[in-house]
């Protein structure tokens, strides 16, 4: 049974990027599973980090629960859509904030300690968007699903890290947005 965190990037409400946090937490539920599901647009927390690296934010309680989550979890997901050729700024925030206390006691250390201070998680990333999934990894080089891999989870030792592009999100119909649905509860079950 894995621990899985999942949280969904998208800050509006009843989105179809809630929908699929949704059905990848079924998934795993059903897969025997523990799994948590936060929904960014509705927790209560300063998306900026007022202070950079200089000084240590405190967490708001939203985020002391998504942190607590996050570090006790053994796999993680993270569930938004491709905006101006990013992750939205709430996504991007909550990262900052989250990871701040372990990345400035690194810092702090001296190059003593590792930054790779969630070894043994893995993570899905799994990213909708209005063009084709194809052309934004061949065109675009998928830039936003690497920064989020390399510079960001790869970065603090998570990995394996899976993504799942969803393309043409408003083009489709219902029929292909639940086939959808089903491919990443079927993702969840197996906490994959």
């Amino acid at each position: 049974m894995a621990r899985i965190a999942i949280f969904v990037g998208n800050p509006l409400p009843d989105s179809y990027s809630e929908a699929l946090g949704k059905a990848y937490q079924r998934g795993a539920e059903s897969g025997g599973h523990r799994a948590q599901l936060f929904l960014l647009g509705q927790m209560n927390f300063d998306a900026v980090l007022r202070e950079g690296y200089r000084r240590e934010q405190p967490l708001e309680p939203d985020l002391v629960a998504a942190r607590e989550a996050f570090v006790g979890c053994d796999h993680v997901v993270f569930i938004f859509p491709l905006w101006c050729g990013d992750m939205p700024a709430l996504l991007k925030g909550f990262f900052e904030r989250v990871l701040q206390a372990d990345l400035l006691n690194v810092q702090k250390s001296g190059g003593k300690a590792d930054w790779k201070v969630f070894k043994g998680k893995s993570a899905r990333i799994i990213m909708t968007m209005g063009m084709p999934g194809l052309f934004y990894r061949w065109y675009f080089g998928a830039h936003a699903l690497k920064l989020l891999r390399r510079n960001i989870l790869q970065f603090v030792g998570i990995k394996p890290v899976r993504s799942t592009i969803y393309g043409m999100i408003e083009a489709v119909g219902d029929d292909k947005r639940k086939v959808w649905l089903r491919e990443v509860e079927a993702l969840g079950h197996d906490a994959r």
